[in-house]
């Protein structure tokens, strides 16, 4: 039988997608989930954006267009990033992509060799080591760590940096932890970036959802924009997530790069969903505070809630939709309580694992559901948390 490529067996999946699996066979049979496993809002877009889209439609936009993204969307991404992270940005430094998946997965491909070495975080989005692994090269995580709120150890980043590291790669606010990393961190990455002529790549696509103060992007520090690329998107901030658009910023000779590679792959993003983002960046509607501030409503009220449930600790994310429980001290593992959780509970969760290595005693809750969903996911876990609740008795 002829083979597969090797570079294959390299990949691995996301665990969020495999736990939705199991609880639609579970609806399917009857029962009733509480979906909080996967990133997805549970909101839409909002009307002006859908009113675009199908006026799109319905005038031809749904033709071939420009391989980086039709001129007028690549100019008020500029805009945007301007107003609302304070981003000196030109649009030839940007690139549209169906899917901020897809934005990444170009950045890299443009950027990393077969024998490189790519820092990431632990616990962090899985494609970032499973496509590092893809293109032949080595993933190093570097940890977020609880004893540190979570914010990264510059220390230990450091440390794993060798002749053969090329590009660092962050979240913030982190998936899953909710953390938003703080100045020091953030200048700390920039100056080891510097010193070592490493790429970084800076996921912001959570950027728009910090639950207070303003987020800082390295981008802005002297040296940086000649050296990071930005991937940012539309599934979270402006609920798009079935729309698949994202994009990335970075300087032009990567731009050039994924441009080529965008004409080796899907040729453009669609046209017309292209022209409704334009109004979704605009946000007429106040759409986008509106939908963090409901957020924050429900972080408020679920995690107060969920550290009062024996066995369970979090800390409180400063930003994204997620809350990162430690469960240790149930004395069960992670993969047991997420079993219990939906098979007997009826509550959809995802074990730490996923993440990486750092998750081993976490579970992350997906803040995506109503108000009176979370509350009764709550009353549900306190009620099977009789499977554990002795174990985490101190006397």
């Amino acid at each position: 039988m002829t083979r597969m490529a090797s570079r294959v067996a390299q990949l691995t999946g996301e665990g969020a997608l495999a736990v939705f699996s199991r609880a639609k066979e579970l609806e399917k049979q009857g029962r009733s989930i509480i979906h909080l496993e996967l990133g997805e809002p549970d909101f839409h877009p909002a009307a002006p954006v859908v009113d675009a889209v199908r006026n799109a439609v319905a005038s031809g936009r749904d033709r071939y267009c420009a391989t980086r993204g039709i001129p007028a969307l690549r100019e008020e991404i500029t805009h945007y990033l301007a107003r609302t992270r304070r981003l000196s940005t030109k649009p030839e430094q940007v690139l549209v992509a169906p899917g901020c998946k897809m934005a990444l997965s170009l950045a890299m491909m443009a950027l990393i060799e077969p024998g490189d070495e790519v820092l990431y975080p632990d616990p962090g989005f899985p494609i970032y080591p499973s496509f590092t692994r893809g293109l032949g090269a080595k993933a190093v995580p570097f940890g977020l760590r609880e004893p540190n709120n979570f914010q990264p150890d510059l220390k230990e980043i450091a440390s794993k940096i060798t002749t053969n590291t090329r590009v660092l790669i962050f979240n913030s606010p982190n998936n899953p932890t909710g953390t938003v990393y703080d100045q020091q961190a953030v200048q700390g990455i920039a100056a080891l970036a510097e010193k070592h002529d490493l790429w970084l790549i800076t996921d912001e696509i959570y950027a728009r959802m910090v639950f207070s103060g303003d987020y800082y992007s390295v981008w802005t520090l002297p040296g940086m924009p000649e050296r990071t690329v930005i991937i940012d998107g539309f599934s979270k901030s402006f609920a798009m997530t079935g729309w698949r658009l994202g994009y990335a910023v970075a300087p032009v000779q990567v731009i050039d790069a994924m441009d080529l590679l965008v004409l080796n792959t899907f040729t453009c993003a669609a046209e017309f969903t292209q022209v409704a983002a334009i109004e979704a960046l605009r946000d007429s509607t106040n759409a986008v505070d509106a939908m963090v501030a409901e957020y924050k409503l429900r972080r408020d009220l679920f995690v107060p809630s969920l550290v009062k449930i024996p066995g369970f600790r979090c800390h409180v994310p400063e930003g994204a939709f997620y809350a990162w429980v430690n469960i240790e001290d149930t004395g069960l593992s992670a993969e047991e309580v997420q079993r219990i959780l939906l098979e007997e509970a009826g509550v959809a969760a995802i074990a730490g694992a996923a993440f990486g290595a750092e998750g081993k005693n976490y579970i992350r809750f997906s803040l995506v559901s109503a108000r009176h969903l979370l509350e009764e996911a709550l009353d549900r876990i306190h009620r099977v948390s009789v499977k554990w609740r002795p174990v985490s008795v101190r006397l």
